[in-house]
């Protein structure tokens, strides 16, 4: 939770940072406008894309590794697709055109900045409220919380794709996809508190009756 925090704060505050050198950059001219370009490129090939990939692993893992899960909830899959959302718009659209060559449209960038900001406010909005019920489609009973030294691992996980992989998400990638796949093979639900009640109850009145 602390470092899915400290990277989504980081995320959000580095697309700013990316809007206002953009807007600043439009309206200069010679070596200032082109020095807000080539500052707005380090952000976000060395600190904003970082901070991306983190939030987004450590966001999809604590769903993974809780009994929140990926689909359950309506505000949690509502995230799962701005997240994605986010990371395409990143990729293809904002970071090719900050280019100062006539490939580059630097207006997209400086617009789409700005909503990605508000994309992150609106899902820090949903981690708060909450809103809206399970979703149709969710199995009965829930997955425990995973031990403490699986989430140990998946916060160092970020660390070692930026150390041997470059920053590139391989190994978050592989670890956000198999391992709820693996979750689901081998770790069986919990039913819930509503639903074990009443057999408990019948379980004890059926003994106490056979003793009688």
């Amino acid at each position: 939770m602390w470092l899915h925090v400290v990277s989504s704060v980081g995320w959000m505050s580095q697309a700013l940072a990316l809007f206002a050198l953009t807007t600043y950059a439009l309206g200069s001219n010679g070596t200032s406008r082109t020095g807000a370009f080539e500052m707005a490129k380090v952000i976000d090939a060395d600190v904003l894309r970082f901070m991306a990939t983190t939030s987004a692993f450590t966001g999809f893992m604590l769903s993974a590794l809780t009994s929140w899960g990926y689909f359950r909830h309506w505000w949690v899959l509502v995230k799962f697709a701005i997240t994605l959302a986010q990371l395409y718009a990143g990729i293809f659209v904002l970071s090719p055109n900050l280019d100062l060559g006539e490939n580059g449209n630097p207006t997209m960038t400086r617009a789409g900045s700005l909503l990605m900001a508000s994309a992150l406010a609106v899902q820090a909005w949903l981690s708060v409220a909450k809103p809206g019920k399970r979703t149709p489609w969710t199995p009965p009973g829930r997955f425990p919380t995973a031990p403490g030294w699986v989430t140990g691992i998946c916060v160092v996980i970020p660390l070692i794709d930026y150390l041997l992989f470059h920053g590139i998400p391989a190994l978050s990638l592989l670890v956000a996809i198999a391992y709820p796949m693996w979750r689901r093979w081998k770790v069986t639900p919990r039913q819930s508190a509503t639903t074990t009640r009443p057999r408990r109850l019948r379980e004890e009145n059926d003994l106490t009756h056979h003793q009688n």
